[in-house]
């Protein structure tokens, strides 16, 4: 679905009730020169639908990613497991940051997210610990 086709006045209250941060990574939209996109939580080619409660701010490594998945393997076990739904999961029972930006899966659900969307990837981790240490971000 491309930038104009979902209404300027829904995507301005998916940024606002996400606090303008991704809501996988948690990576705030300040100091990022690429705008966030608004991800279908739920893939409209899997039937999602452009409302409210099926779309959530996301950065762009996450968006590019997560694509249109639902699912991934726990690199622990390789069992296939829905991704985090941020509109419905609580992010602390699932992942936690450390200081250097990485962000750890808690549960099998949290780790298939955090490696399929690629959390930890060089410059995805580097833009957290930025903004862990300007105190933008909190780790926990």
């Amino acid at each position: 679905m491309s930038r104009s086709s979902i209404p300027q006045s829904l995507r301005d209250q998916v940024a606002q009730r996400d606090d303008q941060r991704c809501l996988y990574c948690r990576l705030r939209q300040f100091g990022n020169v690429a705008t966030f996109h608004i991800d279908h939580v739920v893939p409209r080619s899997k039937g999602g639908p452009t409302t409210l409660d099926n779309l959530a701010l996301q950065c762009p490594n996450c968006s590019l990613h997560k694509s249109n998945r639902v699912d991934a393997a726990d690199p622990v076990g390789g069992e296939r497991v829905a991704l985090f739904n941020p509109l419905r999961d609580v992010w602390r029972a699932h992942f936690a940051f450390a200081a250097n930006g990485s962000v750890s899966g808690r549960t099998p659900v949290g780790r298939a997210t955090a490696d399929a969307l690629g959390m930890n990837l060089p410059n995805a981790r580097i833009a957290r610990a930025l903004q862990i240490a300007l105190g933008l971000l909190e780790v926990e």
